[in-house]
């Protein structure tokens, strides 16, 4: 008897996302509200020491895959890193993301980034649920036309 097993919507936004798999990052854990993902820096990664901006999507990587997990199709509002340490060509770095809090339509979630047991980076994402809107199918480009207005969308 064949069984047939669905993803979890942690697991299918993940498979949706060429930009992450592309770097080679890995979805090791997931749950509700939490996420665990892995990252070697490559040599195209690094500027003598590992870009920030790899560092900071593997962060946010884990974090929509945390803010994902409850099932509606959630967005990051905003986000921030702390570096708190550099990482280095073959570094394997682990992102390990938790919710903290949700609340109405939004959501706070916290990753930390670890080269083994030392944390390299402290990142903090606020996510918005934009039920009923599936983001790559839908792309509203008002704003790029118009910049500085304000859409009836955009409040």
């Amino acid at each position: 008897m064949t069984q047939i097993t669905q993803r979890s919507p942690s697991e299918a936004m993940f498979a949706a996302d060429e930009a992450s798999r592309g770097l080679g990052i890995e979805l090791l854990e997931h749950g509700p509200g939490k996420a665990v993902l892995r990252m070697t820096v490559t040599p195209e990664m690094v500027n003598g020491i590992a870009h920030g901006g790899f560092v900071f999507l593997l962060a946010d990587t884990a974090f929509a895959c945390a803010c994902n997990s409850h099932g509606p199709v959630t967005v990051a509002a905003g986000a921030d890193i702390t570096f708190v340490a550099p990482a280095y060509e073959g570094d394997m770095l682990v992102a390990t993301a938790e919710e903290r809090t949700r609340f109405g339509r939004s959501g706070i979630y916290d990753v930390s980034v670890r080269r083994g047991e030392e944390v390299i980076a402290e990142f903090r994402g606020r996510s918005r649920n934009i039920t009923g809107t599936t983001p790559h199918l839908t792309r509203d480009t008002t704003a790029r036309r118009t910049p500085g207005t304000t859409t009836e969308e955009s409040r």
